[in-house]
């Protein structure tokens, strides 16, 4: 099966690596419209909103069709998570702020939206530091309980999100109902009748 294929990583990455690819074609191409920074802003939150969704459903996926394999991407995917958000800060932090610690601290604290985000920024720098097997085993049991903050990560992002739109919630409100399915997954797991929960890959 592909997903058990030497060449499934690599691919993996490069399909993550295209939207990144798109947004720097697009940069060098005038293709980012008359406010290019506000394009990439969303752009780039977006697609850490699509990524954490994703890493998010790797565990479903793995019990709904009793495959394991789902499992192998989903460091790779919480990875890209993390650099696409990054990506959002630094160009809120850039753009936004020239790098003004001051403005940026003020921004926080007067727009609540900019305030969830950021935590969620936070929150995320302890579990892509730990998503390593050298943290693993140092972290033993801990390392679950910590990387359980993806859950608050992800009502953060949502919440971000949905408060920073003005006018059109139906996307916020797709990624609102696709976050609350896959949250009501770890409250009580939703199996394929007759397929049990296959084992973490390693």
């Amino acid at each position: 099966m592909w997903l058990k294929s030497v060449w499934a990583k690599p691919v993996v990455h490069l399909l993550c690596l295209l939207p990144f690819a798109g947004l720097l074609w697009a940069a060098f191409n005038d293709g980012l419209g008359a406010n290019p920074v506000e394009k990439l802003t969303h752009e780039t939150g977006g697609w850490t909103l699509r990524f954490l969704l994703l890493t998010l459903s790797l565990s479903p996926l793995r019990q709904w069709t009793g495959q394991a394999a789902w499992i192998r991407f989903r460091r790779i995917t919480g990875l890209y998570t993390f650099f696409y958000l990054s990506c959002h800060f630094l160009i809120w932090f850039v753009a936004d702020h020239s790098l003004d610690p001051g403005a940026m601290i003020e921004d926080i604290v007067k727009r609540p939206y900019i305030t969830l985000g950021f935590s969620a920024f936070l929150l995320m720098i302890p579990l892509a530091a730990t998503s390593n097997q050298f943290m693993i085993r140092k972290l033993g049991r801990k390392w679950k309980s910590l990387h359980q903050l993806v859950y608050l990560i992800i009502l953060l992002a949502v919440l971000h999100f949905i408060w920073l739109v003005k006018a059109d919630y139906l996307e916020p409100g797709i990624y609102a109902i696709i976050a609350v399915i896959l949250l009501a997954h770890r409250v009580g797991p939703i199996k394929r009748i007759g397929i049990k929960s296959a084992p973490v890959a390693r």
